[in-house]
């Protein structure tokens, strides 16, 4: 009997089981009882996705937030002309479409697979039952978005500073040499 090769598809691992463990390693989990993590857990839903994937795209209405357990996912923005381009990309850790739960607005952005990935799916429902579970630990996990979105926010803020201050020294210097580049 031949021993099978390290490309066998038998030998790949099995993912990782999602467990509480796991997402205590997630900022929005982050100060959450193991009960309350495991009733998440009882809730949510583990999504795979393959390469080319669409989780959402920019516009879709939305009552859901996910996190990415595995693989990586590009962040695309639409133009007023309709080019999509990369404005971040996603690695395993990451949570996005929170927004979505706060302001009740359609899709900020598309989310595609760039590898095979999996997510961990949490809906408006799950929340509200969150709510009804332990008020406490509801409380921690919208502070726990609140702060993600505020880091991101920052972290925003700082490129947009530095990309309008490079095009104003651009500017300046444009016509301070009489237009000459």
């Amino acid at each position: 009997m031949t021993e099978p090769r390290a490309s066998d598809s038998r030998l790949k691992t099995a993912p990782r089981p999602v467990t509480a463990d796991r997402l205590r390693d997630v900022g929005l989990f982050g100060a959450l009882p193991d009960e309350t993590l495991d009733f998440l857990l009882g809730r949510g839903a583990v999504v795979p996705m393959t390469v080319g994937d669409v989780v959402f795209k920019e516009g879709d209405n939305a009552r859901e937030l996910f996190v990415l357990l595995d693989g990586e996912l590009e962040v695309l923005k639409r133009s007023r002309t309709g080019r999509e381009t990369r404005v971040a990309m996603l690695g395993p850790g990451d949570s996005f479409g929170e927004m979505s739960l706060i302001d009740l607005q359609p899709r900020s952005a598309t989310i595609r697979a760039l590898a095979s990935a999996r997510l961990f799916r949490l809906g408006a429902e799950d929340l509200d039952a969150l709510y009804r579970f332990d008020l406490r630990s509801y409380a921690i996990f919208v502070l726990n978005i609140a702060r993600d979105m505020s880091r991101r926010l920052r972290v925003t803020d700082g490129l947009l500073a530095t990309m309008t201050a490079n095009l104003m020294e651009d500017y300046v210097d444009n016509k301070a040499g009489g237009g000459r580049t």
